[in-house]
């Protein structure tokens, strides 16, 4: 379909156009459907490029009609006109709505409202399936979540009608890996946008900007952030759904030998390596020979947050079965690499924190406190990091025997106390933890001059203040 005009090729046809538009808006926002339609027909057939707006409100549109229609002809006539709707759309405005986009909508409301020929043809499941796949790779993270879990429907009922486990893992490989990269993306944006309202925040404090001028700009950021957070936890509840449906197909066995027979055909194609590792990562099977077979690929042939991350975590992982300690120091190196190669505070979060335990685990405290501090400035309520700091203050005994006995345990009580009050999911760990600490003896304080409640520096390599307790 060319447009070769956007209303009318001649002026009354223009008038005309314009006319059904108002008139398309003026039904739709009454949610007058059945009036609204006869003019979406005559817009879609005469001037297809009038308005992209034609085309985001017709699934709404066609969905409350289906709904509505109790005349079986009727109602598999606008169930075709609403599929039909998809392919109009690409071909009038393919900026706006992509190929992978309409035939992914496409698809999806096939699934939905063709079902029940669907049972009867496994083929026709198939061929269904293959038009997600297609849609899913052409469009990869800007897949919406929608599609992702009707196109992992499908692929559970294929697996189960065939009782073949390839079809729902390799669904699972490609939803794990792009919607990863997709929450990434939404997190960077809406970063992006929190820094914004921060600098609009830190001119109104300052005085630089009045109450109605920092309302009137903060608008569109805060619609922004809105907007990226609601689609990350629509992504992240798609995903969440998925991994629990996948739970019983996708056992490290499973996958062990699914991608066994796969990784030798598919080892230069770095993609389909990718979803390899982010399967079984997910999966759990981080001790599996496959896994660290696809990971050290990845990671030598394209580098990335994801892979050192990984490899940083392999590391760690090998030295508790070994003991060797040159494995901690490739696990330093590696999570080194993934705290510059991560784009949102969660990521720097997370790689920061593994950072920190693998320079708990050398022994290197105060490298390790401060990669624990580098996690709680991209993620405050990170409670586990403060317990991480409260643990080394706790086994300093042999590093710190100048002071008071146990006077450490003082500024470890602090840190426990901070884990709890940010960080609920962690409190009762923290809790456990100061309690089981031994303070010095009233007789030791005595005999210092000191009483409880009175302000102390712990020396040593922790130089923290803290209270007499």
């Amino acid at each position: 379909m060319q447009c070769h005009y956007k209303y009318g090729a001649t002026e009354a046809d223009s008038l005309k156009c314009i006319e059904q538009l108002t008139n398309f808006n003026i039904f739709l926002k009454a949610k007058n459907y059945t009036e609204a339609y006869p003019t979406w027909q005559h817009l879609v057939s005469t001037s297809p490029c009038c308005w992209e707006g034609l085309y985001t409100n017709a699934q709404n549109m066609f969905q409350a009609m289906i709904s509505a229609e109790t005349d079986s002809v009727k109602k598999e006539h606008l169930i075709d006109t609403l599929i039909y709707s998809y392919e109009v759309r690409n071909q009038a405005f393919p900026e706006r709505f992509s190929k992978g986009y309409c035939l992914g909508f496409k698809a999806y409301n096939i699934l939905q409202y063709r079902q029940n020929l669907l049972k009867k043809d496994i083929g026709k499941m198939e061929e269904l399936l293959n038009m997600f796949t297609e849609s899913v790779e052409l469009e990869k993270e800007k897949s919406q979540p929608a599609i992702w879990d009707k196109y992992f429907q499908l692929a559970e009922k294929i697996t189960k009608a065939k009782k073949d486990t390839s079809y729902v893992i390799e669904a699972y490989g490609r939803a794990t890996d792009y919607l990863d990269i997709s929450i990434n993306n939404a997190l960077v944006e809406y970063e992006k946008q929190v820094v914004v309202l921060d600098s609009l925040n830190e001119l109104y404090t300052s005085h630089k900007i009045d109450t109605d001028y920092l309302v009137n700009l903060c608008k569109k950021p805060a619609a922004d952030t809105a907007r990226q957070m609601k689609l990350v936890l629509n992504y992240r509840k798609t995903l969440a759904k998925i991994e629990k449906a996948v739970a019983p197909y996708a056992s490290c066995e499973v996958l062990e030998e699914l991608y066994s027979q796969k990784l030798e055909s598919i080892k230069n194609d770095i993609s389909a390596v990718n979803k390899v590792v982010v399967t079984m990562a997910k999966g759990g099977c981080l001790t599996s020979p496959v896994f660290k077979q696809a990971l050290l690929i990845q990671h030598q042939s394209k580098p990335s947050r994801t892979s050192a991350y990984w490899m940083g975590v392999l590391s760690l992982n090998t030295y508790a079965t070994n003991e060797d300690k040159s494995e901690v120091d490739k696990a330093i190196t590696y999570m080194q690499e993934a705290v510059r190669l991560s784009e949102t505070n969660e990521q720097k979060a997370d790689a920061n924190f593994i950072l920190a335990t693998a320079y708990q685990t050398k022994g290197a405290f105060s490298e390790a406190r401060n990669a624990a501090y580098a996690a709680l400035k991209a993620d405050p309520s990170m409670g586990k990091a403060y317990i991480l700091i409260g643990d080394m203050y706790r086994t300093s005994g042999g590093r710190c025997s100048d002071g008071i006995p146990y006077d450490y345990n003082w500024a470890a009580a602090d840190k426990y106390s901070k884990a709890a009050a940010v960080d609920p999911s962690c409190a009762a760990t923290a809790n456990a933890r100061r309690s089981s600490l031994v303070f010095p003896k009233k007789e030791e304080l005595f005999r210092r001059g000191m009483s409880s409640g009175q302000s102390y520096h712990v020396g040593c390599w922790i130089q923290e203040n803290t209270t007499v307790r």
